[in-house]
């Protein structure tokens, strides 16, 4: 109790008021007791795309992006400073064990084969190079409302060897992953258009080439302009982070002793749940949201069984007593996010009425060992290549089942994220790690989503097998302001014109849906 105590008078220096309350103040539902709202700034992310993470994001709080129901914005502690990285002296930056990125422009293409489809159709690209080491790629380009109308391929040479990797194709279609049109992430100035990311392990050599489709079949020379500003981002995604000593941990609200965590199927033993000896401004704001669920700190959020978790829960009125048990979750500390890149501010809505689950598309050619920092690559690729405020997604989960804590705020609270544009308000994001368009998920990550669903959905008393009405935010298949009849549990197709979460997946969401409904007690 000492320690806590202690814990608690460094967070009201260090951090401020507001992450320090989150301690000793319950984490009610948003349903049940909203954040307090927060004046909205009109800055931008300060993201310069030839020095992302130089340093931490403007505080900016979300608008609503849906006029039927607000979204509303929680006040964060600020951060300090983060320290510039180091730059050599051909302008690059040095490694760093937080991670990096990157970002080339791309040139016309100019090889013979090229030349021989007319320069308006040849595309961009860059040909094969030495870089830094990476594990991720994708393209970006300056408008965030332009759509790239082509293909992109890339290949790579891994680390230390000399044979190339075959093209792979990039998902282009990635602007329905997104905040909503109107909210002030998407207005910030700072978002960019951007492919989906892909994963393709540690690599130092790259070549990319970005065709236009022809805009009339019968004349190959005539294309579609691509867009401006066409960048290549290599995105490396640092050091794991380091196991700690175990600690005695409180036990309580949360549970279980957090420090005996269950393994998780496919990694080794995830960090040991501690509480640390110091925490910076950064990480104590991102963990403060869970400490209801966790002792402050932890790295993973542990599983409880349904009677623990109907005991323990804080929900809204009505949803007892279909809960379902609280699946253990791997926190943002735990798969390592440096929380300098996100904005300081959280951003909520009033309830989770629906789940939209996705695929990441960023193929999956990963070990679950690798899953962390795939998470971190996305996170990095979100908010320092695409923009974003925080990573779009609400969670994630990789082939092996385990369970990410995805955009900061608290995992039992109805944070606002950016991953079916139009649908983002009073909805969840769910991210199945890998490319599903012809490839069958694993059972364990089905199994997951329906563990995932029938607890958080239970939080709110949403019903997996129920149907939902949602107002769109104007997304393309559905004009602003109608009001769409969906499932409960949605494929992210349902809300916008998109082959996401990929043709395999889908089929999959009717057993996710009844599972999720009886682990509920429906």
């Amino acid at each position: 109790m000492a320690r806590i105590m202690r814990m608690r008078a460094l967070l009201v220096t260090s951090v401020g008021v507001t992450c320090a309350a989150a301690l000793t103040l319950p984490l009610a539902a948003p349903a049940l007791s909203a954040p307090a709202p927060h004046s909205a700034s009109a800055r931008p992310l300060s993201v310069s795309p030839e020095s992302p993470g130089s340093g931490p994001p403007s505080v900016r709080a979300e608008a609503a992006p849906d006029a039927a129901e607000a979204p509303e914005a929680a006040p964060d502690a600020e951060a300090p400073e983060a320290a510039p990285p180091s730059v050599r002296a051909d302008g690059t930056r040095a490694a760093e064990p937080a991670g990096s990125t990157q970002s080339l422009p791309l040139e016309p293409l100019t090889s013979p084969s090229d030349r021989a489809v007319g320069p308006a159709a040849a595309g961009q690209g860059l040909a094969q190079r030495d870089a830094r080491p990476f594990s991720l790629v994708g393209v970006v380009w300056d408008d965030a409302e332009a759509e790239l109308h082509g293909t992109v391929q890339v290949r790579t040479r891994a680390t230390g060897g000399t044979s190339w990797s075959d093209w792979q194709d990039v998902e282009t279609h990635n602007a329905e992953h997104a905040a909503d049109l109107g909210s002030d992430e998407r207005t910030s100035g700072a978002v960019r258009g951007a492919t989906a990311p892909l994963w393709v392990g540690d690599s130092d050599g790259v070549e990319v080439r970005v065709r236009p489709e022809a805009a009339d079949p019968q004349h190959r020379s005539a294309a579609v302009p691509l867009p401006e500003g066409l960048r290549l981002e290599l995105v490396a995604p640092g050091e794991d982070p380091a196991p700690e000593p175990a600690r005695d941990a409180p036990t309580g609200r949360a549970g279980r002793s957090a420090a005996t965590p269950a393994t998780f199927a496919g990694n080794p033993a995830p960090p040991t749940t501690v509480v640390p000896e110091a925490l910076t401004a950064e990480s104590a704001a991102a963990s403060a949201v869970n400490a209801e669920l966790a002792p402050l700190g932890a790295a993973v959020i542990p599983a409880l069984t349904k009677a623990e978790t109907e005991e323990t829960a804080i929900v809204a009125a009505g949803a007892k007593p279909y809960i379902g048990p609280r699946p253990g979750i791997i926190t943002r500390k735990g798969w390592g996010a440096d929380e300098r890149l996100r904005e300081r501010n959280f951003a909520y809505t009033k309830t989770v009425r629906a789940a939209f689950v996705h695929h990441s598309a960023t193929g999956n050619n990963y070990t679950c060992k690798q899953a962390p920092s795939m998470l971190r690559s996305i996170y990095r690729y979100h908010t320092q290549s695409s923009g974003w405020r925080d990573i779009g997604y609400n969670f994630a989960i990789d082939k092996c089942g385990n369970i990410y804590e995805g955009r900061a705020g608290g995992v039992a609270r109805a944070v606002l994220g950016a991953h079916t544009l139009g649908f983002n308000t009073n909805t969840m994001g769910v991210a199945v790690l890998g490319t599903y368009s012809s490839t069958n998920p694993p059972a364990a990550a089905v199994n997951a989503v329906s563990k995932l669903t029938a607890w958080k959905l239970g939080l709110f008393g949403a019903n997996p097998k129920g149907k939902v009405t949602l107002v769109s935010g104007g997304s393309g298949k559905y004009k602003y302001g109608r009001k769409v009849k969906m499932n409960v549990i949605s494929g992210h197709r349902d809300g916008f014109a998109t082959e996401c979460p990929g043709a395999r997946l889908y089929k999959k969401l009717g057993t996710a849906r009844t599972t999720s409904a009886k682990l509920q007690g429906r």
